[in-house]
């Protein structure tokens, strides 16, 4: 249940700017997740979260630039079962209800190379730029197997 919250607490973040603890259990609860304020305290802690200033001005809560590989490597490495490419797109495998997860942490780690990504229960597609980057990625990927 955890995993699942800190995904979806990184969605949330990722779409809107979270500026308090109390926004992010209100979100948190709007998604079915009941929560308290120590617990969002530690997942907070746990994610490596910190506020930084948003686009609109405002201070929300960020995963910094040099924390996000390291913090979802493991993630991905525990998640991911098989990795693939097919000309430009990368084919990533997870175990069952893992690939949203997977996903949104490819998302919120910014890599280069990928343009979009589409998730399904235990798939994902990930369109990169060329055939060269698909290779790349998938590659990179595979050494956190």
């Amino acid at each position: 249940m955890r995993n699942k919250r800190h995904h979806e607490i990184l969605e949330i973040i990722k779409d809107i700017d979270i500026t308090s603890q109390e926004e992010l259990i209100a979100e948190l609860r709007k998604r079915s997740y009941v929560v308290t304020q120590s617990t969002v305290s530690r997942d907070i802690s746990k994610l490596g979260l910190s506020k930084s200033m948003s686009e609109n001005g405002v201070y929300r809560y960020a995963v910094p630039e040099q924390l996000k590989t390291e913090k979802f490597e493991g993630m991905l490495s525990s998640a991911i079962k098989k990795i693939d490419t097919a000309m430009n797109t990368v084919v990533i495998k997870t175990y069952v209800g893992m690939a949203s997860a997977v996903c949104v942490t490819l998302e919120m780690m910014n890599l280069p190379e990928v343009v979009g990504t589409i998730a399904g229960d235990d798939t994902i597609f990930v369109m990169t730029r060329s055939e060269k980057s698909a290779l790349r990625l998938s590659l990179q990927l595979k050494k956190l197997l």
